[in-house]
């Protein structure tokens, strides 16, 4: 008889809203922080399908807020939920002078407050090994489709989505997909999650393809290996 243990699911209900508390927030640099968020138990999971984000729910100035978010943590962490998020903050940027509405209002909060979660959400499902599955819009079913190599095109913190196949793809030595990544930022500082991406390109030439662009290069850039520095390149 097969006793294997299951985790505990937090997302139970795709329409139901799930209040989770602030247990750590890191600086990872001048605008962008990593909030991590307790599920109702240790032992608890997300319950996230890859491919899928969640919603976040604030009232803010009587204003109910909503927005979505890819957590960087997957079903492999129990009891938390990792996000990564860029503050906008106020007065920052001309066409946007009161900044972001949520990013401000996570950034203000103390360990213990509570925000409500909403999810699954999304119409990309990864099933692995190369089977996508991608609902036409939110009341279809998914459509399957069998890839070999994924063409990836982000910026800033919209790396996230990206991250999570990423690493569920690689950490699987059944799953042959090949991924090229096109990561584009302002500046050199701003490239998140660098270090690992740069490693994951390093530890799987064969399967992982990682290129940067930015707005602003420095004036002698620096070379790292499996990737490039580009502010002349096009891609199309």
């Amino acid at each position: 008889m097969n006793c294997r243990r299951r985790e505990p699911v937090t997302l139970q209900d795709h329409e139901a809203k799930y209040a989770l508390p602030l247990i750590e927030k890191e600086k990872i640099s001048h605008n962008t922080r990593r909030f991590r968020f307790g599920l109702p138990s240790p032992d608890h999971v997300l319950g996230l399908p890859v491919g899928n984000h969640v919603q976040l729910l604030a009232n803010i100035d009587n204003e109910l807020v909503v927005r979505a978010y890819t957590p960087v943590s997957s079903d492999d962490d129990r009891g938390f939920v990792d996000l990564i998020i860029k503050i906008y903050f106020k007065n920052v940027h001309p066409q946007y002078p009161e900044g972001g509405k949520m990013t401000q209002y996570l950034e203000n909060m103390k360990i213990g407050d509570t925000i409500l979660f909403r999810g699954p959400k999304g119409r990309l499902f990864y099933h692995g090994p190369g089977n996508l599955g991608i609902r036409p819009d939110h009341t279809s079913e998914p459509k399957k489709k069998l890839v070999h190599h994924l063409g990836m095109i982000a910026g800033g913190t919209g790396i996230t989505p990206m991250l999570q196949l990423i690493r569920h793809i690689t950490k699987d030595p059944n799953d042959g997909t090949r991924m090229s990544l096109i990561f584009a930022n302002q500046t050199e500082e701003d490239i998140l999650v660098r270090k690992e991406l740069e490693e994951i390109a390093k530890t799987h030439p064969d399967q992982f393809n990682l290129w940067y662009t930015l707005d602003r290069p420095p004036i002698a850039p620096c070379s790292a290996e499996a990737t490039q520095l580009s502010n002349s390149e096009q891609f199309h």
